[in-house]
């Protein structure tokens, strides 16, 4: 199972950073961890590092747009947005989420300086991040549900569709209020349900309320962190939620590094199969030059030990050959007529119902007349007499003649 290094930064740079270790299903793995970025990187060994940022640097908010994911979409999103920015969109980046079953896209919005500053932290400290999310989206979005968590003196908010934002010293109410989830009318029935992750001495501190919450409110569901705020964000973080700031500009290196890593040991045994075949094939070709030289060599001082007047470089040696065997004539036909016959000889043995009717010899080729009872006794002549490699017989014709085969079957020597 994937583990992960969740690092929350803090707004301050002088400030102690967070971070908690924790698998793909949110299970805490040790306590808590605070101190410098150095620190924590001595934690990230064998782990993805997912790191959340300050909240309030970061806008999240939705589009509509048709455009599909990818360089497309993040070069749409800032004429999307630009007249509900105040600044200028070339001093801010853009991040997309996957879109949701209402056809929004989530996005985020941050200042280009505040990513530049983050990971100049990471990087100082040797910490490659595989995600960067907003701290706020580690609160889960749970359709038909208010959920809230309070974080220091911040407040997150999400209604587990499309309304997510942060606001800072208020009260829970406040926020409450600003979604648009309380009614001022006394009369008009409880309604929402509200689940609520604080730190006990948050519990304490807005205990009216919360008690006036639970009146306005069909539910009011408390949970409390006594480990602060980061286990239960890094819950969210682990699971995949979230947008990932890593994209356009600054996710080239953390994407391809992402698509890669799982395959980089395949990849690297693989290479390691190329070059041991690569390299094997080569010396199979030296091997195999170094015994054709050899040969060659052989093959030219036996034929100038025979014709030691012709000093031409010989480039063919199977036509060599053949022009030596026309030379020498008489001799030549006795060393193939005889053996070949002997070949002869043998295939009849072991075909006895065959019978020989004529041989004749010319110009290095026999021809044989037989009679067979039937055709596939003259396909076993032939292996045969084929079979022994230095000749090759050919069924030239064959005839009927009355219950047996009569045919006309030629033998020369191979490559002749």
């Amino acid at each position: 199972m994937a583990e992960f290094l969740v690092i929350r930064l803090d707004a301050d740079t002088e400030a102690a950073a967070t971070w908690i270790a924790v698998d793909s299903n949110g299970t805490r793995i040790g306590a808590p961890g605070a101190g410098r970025l150095e620190e924590a990187q001595r934690h990230t060994a064998g782990r993805d590092v997912i790191v959340l940022v300050p909240a309030n640097c970061v806008l999240t908010t939705t589009v509509d747009i048709p455009v599909k994911r990818g360089s497309r979409l993040l070069a749409t999103l800032p004429f999307a947005l630009e007249e509900q920015l105040a600044d200028d969109v070339e001093n801010l980046h853009f991040a997309a989420g996957a879109r949701r079953d209402n056809g929004r896209i989530p996005v985020a919005v941050v200042a280009r300086e505040h990513m530049q500053s983050w990971l100049a932290r990471l990087e100082q400290a040797d910490i490659k991040p595989l995600r960067i999310v907003a701290e706020n989206q580690g609160l889960a979005r749970i359709p038909g549900t208010l959920s809230l968590l309070v974080a220091e003196d911040q407040v997150f908010f999400n209604d587990g569709a499309d309304t997510e934002f942060v606001l800072q010293n208020v009260k829970p109410s406040d926020a409450l209020a600003v979604a648009g989830a309380l009614t001022d009318d006394g009369d008009e029935e409880a309604s929402g349900h509200l689940l609520v992750f604080c730190e006990p001495e948050a519990e304490k501190r807005f205990e009216h309320d919360w008690i006036a919450l639970r009146h306005e409110l069909a539910s009011v569901d408390l949970n409390l962190l006594p480990d602060g705020v980061l286990p239960r964000l890094a819950v969210t973080a682990a699971s995949g939620r979230g947008i990932n700031l890593l994209q356009g500009r600054y996710g080239i290196r953390a994407e391809m590094g992402t698509m890669f890593k799982p395959w980089r040991f395949a990849a690297i045994l693989l290479l390691a199969f190329g070059v041991v075949a690569v390299a094997g094939k080569g010396v199979d070709y030296y091997r195999l030059a170094q015994e054709e030289a050899a040969l060659k060599a052989q093959f030219t001082e036996i034929y100038r030990s025979i014709r030691p007047q012709d000093n031409r470089e010989i480039l063919d040696p199977i036509a060599t050959v053949s022009s030596l065997r026309r030379g020498f004539g008489g001799p030549a036909a006795a060393q193939v007529f005889l053996p070949s016959l002997q070949q002869l000889s043998l295939a009849m043995r072991q075909n006895s119902s065959a019978t020989v009717e004529a041989i004749s010899y010319r110009a290095g080729v026999i021809d044989v007349r037989l009679t067979a009872p039937d055709v596939a006794t003259l396909n076993s002549i032939q292996e045969i007499v084929s079979g022994s490699g230095r000749f090759t017989a050919s069924i030239q014709s064959t005839d009927n003649v009355g219950d047996r085969v009569s045919s006309r079957i030629q033998i020369r020597e191979a490559g002749a």
